[in-house]
């Protein structure tokens, strides 16, 4: 028992792949049914279970439903250490929007679960479930740290409470055990207020219908002081900043709801007319102004007033708002800033249409750069939509002065400056980058804006091909190409090294 073992269960049972990774029959299956199970091929699986009549189908689903933590485990593809060498350990948290697939996990939740169990500690996947919450946070208390792997917005999606979620991490957190990330690093680095201090008097954050309409404080908290990265000149001082209907009659406009997740509640906003002021100031927009809107989700296109916009924002569809073909709900402002009700607004990077650059990192080391081009009459890069992505070195020479004054002047200076200077760096965390230089500016002059930093829960690229959305419902691990699983495989192993490093200490 000594030595470690690994095998895959999918393939060892021979449940067909629709049901990967959930344990039919559990510890009520008797042998004799697993035997007989392991004889049928996946065809005859699928054909009985179709065969079965309500009531004994319902028992099939009650049995994937039980066992000891509030989620089934997932091991189909998953490495297992037989005997833990070290006494760390890691849980990969993994909220599921449909309730028929929770016992499904992420598509990249194996390269972390892998790669810490590489280094030589264990790792157990398991969902978090809203309805098991406390049952859920006593399992915790298990193990040493925990990897949170759950999209802003996917717990109140499914009937639960964010900030319960999060209180319950922050308990742990006190309790010695460490969370990557934690709630506070989410706040202050994930969130889209994190950014905000960039030096641009048009960029504000709003947590009430009123701030988003009519003036309000200065919100960056810094006027006539420099951003603490060094990369922004310094903001004017001034006492007071207008609402959205003044930003909107200034310049097109980028209106991000609070920690948002693969851009939904993201929208690109232009004036349909494109009567914009020369200086800031000098006019509001009205409230029959029609504007032209995308959300980055999707790219998906659509037509309002500057009311009909507003009232989505603050209230979600009335019969006020007009018709949306959004898949969102709107209502960005809802609870207030204590609830994380909270809109940015920001200038909008016309350049972005020839895509970002995302440096992915595992904590202080950058391992790989991606070049995502929005499809063409597109612009959000967003995995799912089209997008182009081309994958770089770390060590790209394209970059090499954007990579070099990141990684050595600006990097140890990120958490400090967000008020993190006692969290580690984010074990699986992304900077993107906008250009925003004039075209025709020489390489080694251009400026690079950080858009934003992702910390939360940061897809691995080389996986996406197992990626289930509506045009590829039965994406799985096999679709994954063999070089993009090494690749993920190095992120995996390079992760648990770290996290090994760090939990030694």
């Amino acid at each position: 028992m000594g030595k470690s073992c690994i095998f895959d269960v999918r393939n060892a049972l021979k449940i067909p792949s629709k049901f990967a990774g959930r344990e039919i029959l559990r510890s009520a299956a008797s042998t004799d049914v697993k035997n007989e199970i392991q004889a049928k091929s996946v065809d005859e699986i699928a054909a009985a279970l179709k065969e079965l009549p309500a009531d004994q189908l319902a028992k099939v689903k009650d049995a994937l439903a039980t066992g000891p933590c509030p989620g089934p485990v997932d091991t189909g593809r998953v490495t297992v250490v037989a005997k833990v060498q070290t006494r760390a350990a890691t849980v990969q948290i993994s909220v599921i929007e449909s309730k028929e697939l929770r016992a499904s996990h992420r598509y990249d939740s194996m390269v972390f679960a892998n790669g810490m169990i590489a280094s030589g500690m264990s790792c157990q996947l398991i969902h978090y479930t809203h309805e098991e919450h406390d049952v859920f946070f006593e399992l915790c208390k298990n193990f040493q740290f925990i990897i949170v792997r759950c999209n802003p917005g996917q717990i109140k999606a499914d009937g639960g409470d964010q900030q319960k979620f999060d209180d319950g991490m922050r308990q742990l957190r006190k309790a010695g055990i460490q969370v990557w990330p934690s709630p506070d690093v989410m706040e202050k680095m994930g969130a889209k207020v994190a950014t905000l201090n960039i030096g641009l008097e048009d960029t504000l954050a709003y947590y009430s219908p009123d701030e988003f309409v009519v003036a309000q404080d200065c919100v960056s908290g810094r006027c006539g002081s420099s951003c603490p990265l060094g990369i922004f000149p310094p903001t004017s001082r001034r006492s007071k900043a207008a609402g959205f209907k003044k930003t909107m009659a200034f310049q097109p406009r980028v209106i991000k709801q609070n920690r948002g997740s693969s851009g939904e509640g993201i929208w690109i906003i232009k004036l349909a007319e494109g009567n914009y002021c020369k200086e800031y100031g000098e006019r509001s927009c009205e409230d029959g102004e029609v504007l032209k809107l995308m959300e980055a989700n999707d790219n998906h296109e659509e037509t309002h007033t500057v009311a009909e916009f507003i009232e989505f924002c603050v209230s979600g569809r009335t019969d006020k708002s007009g018709e949306w073909t959004s898949k969102g709900v709107g209502k960005y402002l809802e609870g207030g800033k204590e609830a994380g009700g909270q809109l940015v607004d920001q200038r909008f990077c016309p350049r972005i249409v020839e895509g970002e650059l995302r440096y992915n990192l595992i904590v202080d080391s950058l391992v790989g750069i991606i070049h995502k081009k929005p499809k063409e009459g597109g612009i959000s890069a967003v995995g799912g939509t089209g997008s182009i992505y081309t994958y770089y070195g770390p060590e790209e020479a394209t970059f090499k002065t954007l990579t070099d004054n990141f990684l050595q002047k600006d990097l140890p200076k990120v958490m400090p400056s967000l008020e993190l200077a006692e969290e580690p760096v984010p074990l699986w965390w992304t900077t993107d980058f906008i250009l925003a230089s004039p075209e025709g500016t020489p390489k080694e002059e251009e400026k690079w804006i950080v858009g934003e930093f992702n910390c939360s829960c940061v897809g691995v690229s080389r996986c996406l091909a197992a990626y289930c959305k509506d045009d590829t419902p039965n994406a799985c691990w096999d679709d994954i190409t063999e070089e993009d699983k090494a690749e993920a495989k190095k992120y995996g192993d390079l992760m648990g090294e770290k996290a090994l490093g760090i939990m030694s200490k």
